[in-house]
């Protein structure tokens, strides 16, 4: 059950603000007040008006400047969510340190005097890499994620008893600026529909917070019947273009006494590589708040700023075909990637200060931003030169491929090797069947890069070799499903390959540290690496540069580069994908570069093919939608019902 009183080392650890408010805990309330369909804080009458921040998109040392600036803009709450794999990585390992430090980012919020509605999991979408399950579940591959199977609720319940004593001091009525919690998220539109697991979560929830803070869950207007629990709040989400009346006298049938909630209006959306960069106008989005708040509905808004999926953290959706989401999570929210004040949040600040007051003050200027380039990187050498020092513990032996899940390599990259048992003379087709790349595989013969076998394609690639020649396939983690599928997940090899008519066996697997090469062995002056005059397939390149001038935020423009993976100075930037788009260009936050002439370094895997002009820039403004991508079909897809780029996409959940 949850503690009567603080510890001595909580009541420590929580900021003096707070602890002022200890004394007075006990007239601290937030609670539903059905006669008159609204919320009441400390006794009076509250409607919040809040929006979605992601402290793991965003570093902890520009929190501050996005969490005050949406106070600025009217709002009196946040709403984020807690992605388990953020902070478990391994089984009983946890991590709640530097930009992973909850703690703090509850403290900026309450500095910035913001309310905190809650969203802890265990699953949370978010279009983060597995929906914020952590992929280490998958180690056991018949488990059944998200529903009542021993092993998976096993694991929350280890989770969930680390992190809930951490914010039981931060619930509102405690002294802390937590209003609300929600259990789980979107429920309804898993499919599972195992109330068992819902009920064991409230109680688990209630165990551990006790029964003061308010319990809520929110879906989309067709997952109420799955996702709403007697004894939890019932909210909904729905964005501009839905119809507003029609949704909210559903959610009467579920929720018939209090305030109206839409836990999500959509500023913006999502974008996927290979569609249009998604927009929402600013006159859709404002008549649409404006509507709700008419009615005394408290809205959330999702997202207000978006961020960016650093490193190898996207998600991706199951829609008619597998679509991995950006590196840029810019959302068209009110406040842009790179933390600026956009037009949509002057309308809606307008909006918002007809129904209560908004901060006074001037307005947030947009963070100084610098120019720089072209800059010629330089060959470091083929991946393949750098195999001992990606993998040093050396390579899996198995008959047949092994997943990523199988030789525990959470995310990035994987190389599987084989060795050709005779000549083949003839091109002969090489490929996966049962769609069984997951997600991208680049396959080399002796060193020489042949082409791409990719997930929900028809691919076949035709190779020749000699006896005894190397068949490399360096295979892609392009982010775990967190929306649209009951299915676990699993990457890499999922069926062997065939050759012909031959069912390639004896594999090695190296699961690939790149990272810490890049981080630790690059930074050494290692020795020259042979390689191809033209060279082609997974390739590292590098730049130093120096910075002269002002340092400044700015976006790392690659024309002419196809795919691939960036880091600057040590820091995982994300994925480019410049030849499938939308996005063009990655948000490099100022802090990540070194001023006053001090040495910074660029290092760049290039998976395909490298421009003739090996060339990168760095801009003052973003490029998030690229007319390559406009009217973009996919043909050759394994899914008849497989959607072109220019159709409608339904809505995904967070």
């Amino acid at each position: 059950m949850a503690p009567k009183k603080l510890s001595c080392l909580r009541s420590l650890l929580l900021p003096l603000s707070l602890t002022l408010l200890l004394p007075q805990a006990d007239t601290r309330s937030f609670i539903v007040d059905r006669d008159h369909d609204r919320f009441l804080l400390d006794g009076a009458p509250f409607r919040y008006v809040s929006g979605s921040l992601h402290y793991f998109r965003v570093p902890r040392v520009l929190w501050a400047d996005r969490l005050l600036k949406m106070r600025w803009s009217g709002l009196n709450a946040i709403q984020f969510y807690v992605p388990w794999n953020y902070h478990e990585p391994q089984p009983g390992v946890y991590n709640f340190n530097g930009s992973r430090d909850l703690i703090a980012f509850l403290n900026e919020a309450a500095l910035a005097n913001l309310l905190v509605i809650l969203r802890p999991g265990p699953y949370i979408c978010a279009e983060w890499e597995m929906g914020g399950l952590p992929s280490w579940l998958l180690r056991k591959p018949e488990i059944h994620l998200r529903t009542s199977d021993p092993d998976f609720l096993a694991a929350v319940d280890s989770w969930f008893k680390v992190l809930l004593p951490k914010i039981y001091p931060w619930l509102y009525h405690n002294g802390g600026n937590i209003i609300s919690i929600q259990v789980e998220n979107e429920y309804g539109s898993y499919g599972a529909c195992d109330f068992s697991y819902m009920r064991h979560l409230a109680g688990l929830f209630r165990a551990l917070l006790g029964e003061k803070i308010l319990l809520f869950t929110t879906d989309g207007p067709e997952g109420l019947k799955c996702g709403s629990l007697q004894g939890l709040y019932t909210t909904v989400d729905f964005g501009p273009a839905d119809n507003m009346t029609k949704i909210f006298t559903l959610l009467r049938k579920y929720e018939p006494h209090g305030p109206l909630v839409n836990s999500e209006y959509y500023t913006g959306w999502l974008d996927y590589w290979g569609q249009n960069h998604s927009t929402r106008s600013v006159s859709a989005v404002t008549k649409g708040l404006e509507n709700m708040l008419k009615l005394g509905a408290s809205v959330n808004m999702y997202m207000f700023h978006g961020g960016t999926n650093f490193g190898y953290w996207n998600g991706a959706d199951k829609k008619g075909r597998f679509l991995s989401i950006t590196t840029s999570y810019d959302y068209d929210a009110p406040i842009s990637e790179a933390g600026d004040p956009t037009p949509k949040l002057f309308a809606l600040r307008d909006v918002i200060s007809k129904f209560q007051e908004v901060p006074l003050g001037p307005v947030p200027p947009p963070s100084p931003k610098m120019m720089l380039g072209p800059l010629t990187l330089h060959l470091v050498g083929h991946l393949l030169a750098f195999l001992d020092l990606l993998c040093p513990g050396g390579p899996i032996h198995s008959i047949l491929p092994m997943t990523f899940e199988a030789v525990k390599q959470d995310r990035g990259f994987m190389l599987y090797r084989n060795y050709m048992t005779h000549t083949i003379f003839e091109p002969t087709p090489f490929w996966v069947p049962n769609n069984g790349v997951h997600d991208r595989a680049y396959v080399m013969v002796d060193g020489v890069f042949q082409g791409v076998l990719e997930r929900n394609m028809r691919d076949k690639l035709l190779l020749t070799g000699k006896v005894g020649s190397k068949l490399d396939i360096l295979v892609e983690n392009m982010g775990r499903l967190s929306f649209g599928s009951n299915s676990s997940d699993f990457k890499g090899l999922l069926e062997p390959p065939i050759l012909g008519q031959t069912i390639l066996t004896q594999w090695m697997m190296f699961p690939l540290k790149i990272d810490n090469l890049v981080k630790w062995w690059f930074p050494l002056q290692l020795p020259k690496w042979p390689y191809p005059q033209a060279p082609s397939g997974p390739t590292f390149y590098s730049k130093t540069f120096p910075i002269l001038g002002s340092v400044g935020d700015t976006f790392l423009h690659l024309p002419g580069w196809t795919k691939g993976q960036i880091w600057i100075n040590g820091f995982n930037l994300g994925r480019y994908w410049t030849k499938q788009g939308p996005q063009q260009t990655l948000y490099v936050p100022r802090f990540l570069l070194f001023p006053r002439g001090a040495l910074n370094k660029i290092t760049l895997l290039e998976l395909e093919n490298v421009p003739p002009q090996p060339q990168v820039q760095f801009l003052d403004k973003p490029i998030l939608n690229s007319t390559s991508t406009l009217h973009r079909t996919h043909t050759n897809s394994l899914s008849a019902d497989t959607l072109s780029a220019s159709e409608p996409m339904e809505l995904s959940g967070h």
